[in-house]
């Protein structure tokens, strides 16, 4: 299940990514406004996004918070790892954290390390191959 971190930082994601390409940055008072989030979480979780590469920060009156890279080329998987870590439920399926489990007689023979391996396959798929751009369409199409 995601974490509430998770979730705010998807809402203020797809929000940036659907503000006008080349247009002045948003101020943060405006993203937790329309993204729904505190602002307290939401300076913190910026701040990872800006650090890891996702968001430029402008300062000043006519400061704030846009993407770095197009909308398209941002994925929901890309979000949810920086602020969570990796997909896997469990960390002997994890491509990034492997560890194994340390109650498990055999990963070879494992039925829920496969099981779970499946799982983080389809989950990153899924959570890779949806970009914000395509948050925003389906969102729009929802709507």
């Amino acid at each position: 299940m995601l974490t509430q971190r998770s979730r705010y930082a998807l809402r203020a994601m797809i929000f940036l990514g659907g503000a006008p390409v080349g247009g002045p940055p948003i101020p943060m008072t405006r993203i937790a406004a329309e993204a729904n989030v505190p602002r307290k979480f939401l300076e913190l979780i910026l701040a990872d996004l800006r650090e890891s590469g996702l968001l430029h920060s402008h300062r000043g009156k006519m400061g704030g918070y846009r993407l770095s890279r197009p909308s398209h080329l941002i994925s929901l998987g890309e979000i949810i790892r920086i602020i969570e870590g990796p997909l896997a439920l469990v960390p002997c399926v994890s491509r990034t954290a492997y560890r194994p489990c340390l109650d498990c007689k055999s990963e070879a023979d494992c039925a829920i390390r496969y099981a779970m391996m499946r799982v983080r396959d389809e989950t990153a798929r899924i959570l890779d191959g949806t970009s914000l751009a395509d948050a925003n369409a389906e969102d729009l199409a929802a709507a």
